[in-house]
C-alpha cells in the first residue's frame, strides 16, 4: 500500500473519478460496467486499484448495492470540484491563449475610493474575462514601488514623478485636504488658525508608508510630536473620529462625517493642500495582441468621470 504523500495522481483521473460516480449512481459494478462498456471483472478491478492507491476502501461491499463509504462520498465530492476546475482552466487556457493575461494586479492608494474600485472590478468581471484580478493597498511612495518591481501590472493614485523605463503614467487628478478634527478634541475649541504652536502638543495620525525602501515619506508631522501610525487612510479616519488625534484627510472621504457633526474642520496657517496624483503601468504588457485586461482598465481611465470617482466618491462607511 502507498504511505502518505506518496499517491499516484493517476488515480485521480477524471476517468476514474467517472467510474466510481457510475457505480455509485447506479448501485452495482455490474450495472456501471454495461453502462461503460466494460467488462465487470474490468470495472472491479480498477475500483480495486484506485483504492490501494488512495489506501481506503470506497465502497462498503457488505451491502447488497455499491454503497459509498465516507472517504467515497468525499471523494466523489471533492471530485465533482475537480473536475468542474479542469474544465474552467481548460477554458482560462484558451482565454488567455487570446492575449489575457492569467492575473492582473492593481496597486490602489489610500486615496483610492474603493467603491468605485470595486465597481470597476464588477464590470470586468461582467466582460467574462479570464483574468484573475489582485489588488493590493499600498500607501505613498509604495504605490509607486510595488508599480517598479514589477510586483503590480497597474498603480491607481501615484504622487511621485514616474522616471522608469517601460513605464507610463497619466493624470488621475487632484485631491484636496483639510485638517479635521473630532468635536471634542481640544484642538475643535481653539478660535481661529491653528499655528504650530497649537499642533505641536497633540498626537498626530498618521498612515504609514507601504515602501519598502527605508523609511518612506510623511507629511506634516511636526519634529518632538506624539504620532499614531495606523495601516490605512480609513483607519486613519476611525483614528480622528475617535478623538485619538489630528491631522489632514482628504475631503471627499472626510466630507460625509463634517456634514454630520462627527469631524471638525480647522483652518490652519500652513498652507492648504491639494496633490495632484497618477495612474501608472507598464506599457510593456500591452504591446500588440497581448494585456487585454490591462488594456481594458487603461480604457476605463480615460474617462474623465472614472478618474474623478475614483478620488472623490467616498461613500460613509
Amino acid at each position: 500500500m502507498p504511505t502518505s504523500g506518496t499517491i499516484p495522481r493517476s488515480a485521480l483521473s477524471a476517468d476514474n473519478l467517472a467510474l466510481i460516480e457510475a457505480v455509485s449512481r447506479l448501485g452495482s459494478m455490474a450495472a456501471a460496467a454495461r453502462e461503460l462498456g466494460m467488462v465487470p471483472s474490468a470495472l472491479t478491478y480498477r475500483v480495486r486499484q484506485i483504492e490501494d492507491a488512495l489506501d481506503v476502501l470506497l465502497f462498503d461491499r457488505s451491502a447488497r448495492r455499491a454503497v459509498l463509504t465516507p472517504a467515497g462520498a468525499e471523494l466523489l465530492r471533492a471530485g465533482e470540484y475537480l473536475l468542474n476546475e479542469l474544465d474552467a482552466v481548460a477554458q482560462r487556457v484558451k482565454r488567455v491563449a487570446t492575449g489575457w493575461e492569467p492575473q492582473l494586479t492593481i496597486a490602489a492608494d489610500a486615496l483610492i475610493a474603493r467603491d468605485t474600485l470595486f465597481e470597476l472590478c464588477e464590470a470586468f468581471y461582467a466582460t467574462g474575462a479570464p483574468t484573475q484580478l489582485r489588488i493590493r493597498s499600498e500607501t505613498l511612495s509604495g504605490t509607486l514601488e510595488v508599480l517598479q518591481n514589477g510586483l503590480a501590472d497597474l498603480a491607481l493614485g501615484i504622487a511621485a514623478q514616474i522616471s522608469s523605463p517601460g513605464l507610463q503614467s497619466a493624470t488621475l487628478g487632484s485631491v484636496s485636504f483639510v485638517y479635521a478634527v473630532a468635536p471634542h478634541h481640544p484642538l475643535a475649541a481653539v478660535e481661529g488658525s491653528l499655528s504650530e504652536q497649537d499642533i505641536r502638543p497633540h498626537r498626530a495620525v498618521a498612515v504609514a508608508d507601504s515602501t519598502q525602501r527605508g523609511r518612506g515619506m510623511s507629511h506634516n508631522l511636526l519634529p518632538g510630536q506624539d504620532v499614531l501610525t495606523v495601516p490605512t487612510m480609513h483607519h486613519k479616519l476611525e483614528a480622528q473620529l475617535r478623538g485619538l488625534g489630528s491631522g489632514f484627510l482628504p475631503l471627499p472621504l472626510a466630507q460625509p462625517y463634517i456634514a454630520a457633526g462627527r469631524l471638525v474642520v480647522k483652518p490652519v496657517q500652513q498652507t492648504e493642500r491639494q496633490i495632484r496624483v497618477a495612474y501608472g503601468w507598464h506599457s510593456t504588457r500591452v504591446a500588440g495582441d497581448s494585456g487585454r485586461a490591462l488594456r481594458w482598465w487603461l480604457d476605463q481611465l480615460k474617462h474623465e468621470r472614472t478618474r474623478d470617482a475614483l478620488l472623490n466618491r467616498h461613500h460613509q462607511q
